[in-house]
């Protein structure tokens, strides 16, 4: 790589809003906040909207959409119903 086009990769704190949760990794993304952390230094914060720790996904709260609902539904309103007769 040459000097001219490293980025400035550095440790960076990043925090989910919602859970409140922070972890500390390496990237080059700016920020003009500031955070101290559990290490006694002082590290750029990034504010993130959702992580790992709130995504549905990983929580185990996604949503299950309910298919045989909708099945049921269909056949009340269409099950007793032929389809017409075209060969005639």
């Amino acid at each position: 790589m040459t000097q001219d086009k490293d980025s400035n990769y550095r440790p960076v704190v990043f925090r989910d809003r919602s859970a409140g949760y922070a972890f500390l990794t390496r990237s080059t993304a700016e920020s003009d906040q500031t955070i101290e952390w559990d290490d006694g230094e002082t590290y750029p914060l990034v504010e993130v909207e959702i992580s790992s720790e709130s995504h549905p996904f990983y929580t185990g709260r996604a949503r299950v959409v309910d298919s045989e609902g909708q099945v049921a539904k269909f056949e009340r309103r269409y099950g007793d119903q032929a389809p017409p007769d075209t060969q005639e």
